[in-house]
């Protein structure tokens, strides 16, 4: 007998019919996808060339596109198959930490574009890929503050401090004591600056009598305007 409910799950179970999912349909699909997964690939190198170039990790977000449209490729064919994917990947746990944030939004970047592919929008996925490249140089040729740096001073007694800090004021606009410790071996200081010359402050607070170590880091932190 034909209920209602009965015509309605019949509806509902035909609209995931693997009829509708033809081998052309999945060829251009995954072909799209694989252009866009290289385009990706080639981006995030050219982008990663001026810090720590990650290979594999590079490989796997180009992979990961194709894998995210395959899946949801076969999500789109069969009901139960949709259901068994979400019960598996709701279980997987990924435990790589990423570490830059840029590696991140490649990330979200690849997945996004397997998804998008995969529900046959390919139009969406070549325009939010190019706008994405676009808006990624715009931000690195937008000018910010100078990151500051961190000036580490050895001294065998706390009376050298007022002269390191006098010698840094004069060639720095940021001028901020972010450690000081004092022990039996002297006075470890270690400053916050944005030298103009850093080769020069080093030299100069090297030859202020009691100071026998000084080193100049780079700070990845927040930059101070």
């Amino acid at each position: 007998m034909n209920t209602f409910s009965n015509i309605f799950k019949k509806s509902f179970l035909e609209g995931f019919s693997a009829g509708d999912i033809t081998t052309g349909k999945i060829v251009v699909t995954l072909l799209v996808t694989v252009i866009l997964a290289i385009y990706i690939f080639v981006v995030y190198y050219v982008h990663s060339k001026k810090t720590f170039y990650n290979k594999s990790f590079n490989v796997s977000l180009a992979l990961i596109a194709i894998i995210t449209a395959a899946i949801i490729l076969a999500m789109q064919s069969n009901l139960v198959i949709s259901l068994g994917m979400v019960g598996a990947l709701s279980i997987v746990r990924f435990r790589t930490a990423i570490k830059e944030p840029m590696d991140l939004m490649f990330l979200f970047w690849s997945i996004s574009v397997g998804i998008i592919c995969g529900a046959n929008l390919y139009v969406i996925a070549i325009l939010a890929s190019l706008v994405i490249t676009i808006g990624l140089l715009a931000l690195e040729l937008t000018p910010v503050g100078m990151a500051a740096s961190l000036l580490v001073v050895s001294a065998k007694d706390a009376s050298a401090e007022k002269d390191i800090l006098d010698i840094v004021l004069q060639d720095n606009k940021v001028c901020k004591v972010k450690s000081r410790n004092l022990s039996e071996k002297g006075l470890s200081l270690i400053v916050e600056c944005k030298p103009k010359d850093g080769a020069k402050v080093i030299k100069e607070v090297h030859a202020i009598e009691g100071v026998y170590g000084v080193s100049l880091m780079a700070h990845d932190g927040e930059v101070t305007v």
